[in-house]
């Protein structure tokens, strides 16, 4: 009987233990992990997003040309972004004489020299014959400079080198990018005139814009170059400047009353090439075009704001 009580008691006590210790299990609190809030990645808008650039055209120029009614060699060679005379010398034929049905050849043949404008303005240069009839240099002209002497070492000649300073070095210009490292595209334009613009480009009825000013107001190079056109050939510009600045850009200034420049002449941008007039216009204005392979396009999108 005493054992079995002690047995009981046993079996009591184990199962008192496993109860409790099943409750404190049921009851411990998870553990608690703090975490910052999760927040979705900013996505950047179409709006802020930087466009790239647009690809640039290729020259799409065809190689030949057909003569139609009313054209002339000149008005060929503005469409097509060409000097006129290097398109007659290409088709060995006069400027003058064309005619309807006719093909021209719009690039050089093969072996053909092409004239490019010049990217920077020429330096001023004198040639002078060589041979009995060059100038002979007279001393007076020729500089000599002193020649060292050497002194015995004393005081008073330490004294004198001492007080001598030597001469500042001449002043030497920064290094500038030279222009054949430039992009044909990379040209700093410049407005040709101040002045009301009074028409836009719009690419059907209007080639270019159109800048109201006084007569004789001046005009200038919007960019360096080599003068292609210089007279009244095309119907519809007047008085006309074509400026050649590089193998795809042209520029157009027409209705001028004077002309300042000749064909073949190289201007700098900013240069006075013309005075505003009204030749074949009823205002006094300035018709101004930048043309690329020969086909306009929009001055404004590469002119600089204006002040």
């Amino acid at each position: 009987m005493t054992t079995y009580c002690a047995h009981l008691r046993l079996g009591l006590v184990l199962a008192l233990v496993s109860v409790l210790a099943a409750g404190c299990v049921a009851k411990r609190p998870a553990p608690v992990i703090e975490r910052a809030p999760q927040t979705k990645a900013a996505v950047p808008s179409a709006a802020t997003v930087a466009k790239p650039a647009p690809p640039r055209q290729p020259d799409a120029r065809a190689e030949f040309y057909t003569v139609k009614a009313g054209d002339t060699l000149y008005s060929i060679a503005l469409d097509h972004g060409l000097d006129y005379r290097e398109l007659a010398a290409w088709n060995s034929i006069d400027p003058s004489r064309i005619r309807v049905g006719q093909q021209l050849r719009l690039k050089p043949p093969q072996g053909a020299v092409v004239t490019s404008p010049l990217k920077t303005a020429p330096g001023s240069v004198e040639a002078r014959p060589l041979g009995s009839s060059a100038p002979a240099l007279v001393a007076e002209n020729i500089k000599t400079q002193p020649k060292a002497v050497r002194v015995p070492y004393s005081d008073q000649a330490y004294a004198q080198m001492a007080s001598l300073s030597p001469e500042p070095a001449p002043a030497t210009k920064p290094a500038t990018k030279p222009d054949s490292t430039r992009d044909e595209d990379d040209l700093d334009w410049l407005w040709p005139s101040a002045g009301k613009i009074v028409s836009t480009f719009n690419d059907s009825t209007s080639k270019g814009i159109a800048i109201a000013g006084r007569a004789g107001q001046p005009v200038v190079a919007g960019a360096a170059g080599r003068v292609i056109f210089s007279g009244t050939g095309i119907r519809g510009f007047g008085k006309l400047i074509v400026i050649k600045h590089n193998k795809t850009f042209l520029s157009v200034y027409g209705h001028n009353s004077e002309l300042l420049v000749k064909e073949g002449q190289n201007v700098t941008a900013g240069q006075k090439i013309a005075e505003m007039g009204n030749t074949d216009s009823d205002q006094v204005k300035l018709h101004f075009e930048i043309r690329r392979f020969g086909k306009p396009v929009d001055p404004a999108k590469l002119l600089p704001d204006r002040p």
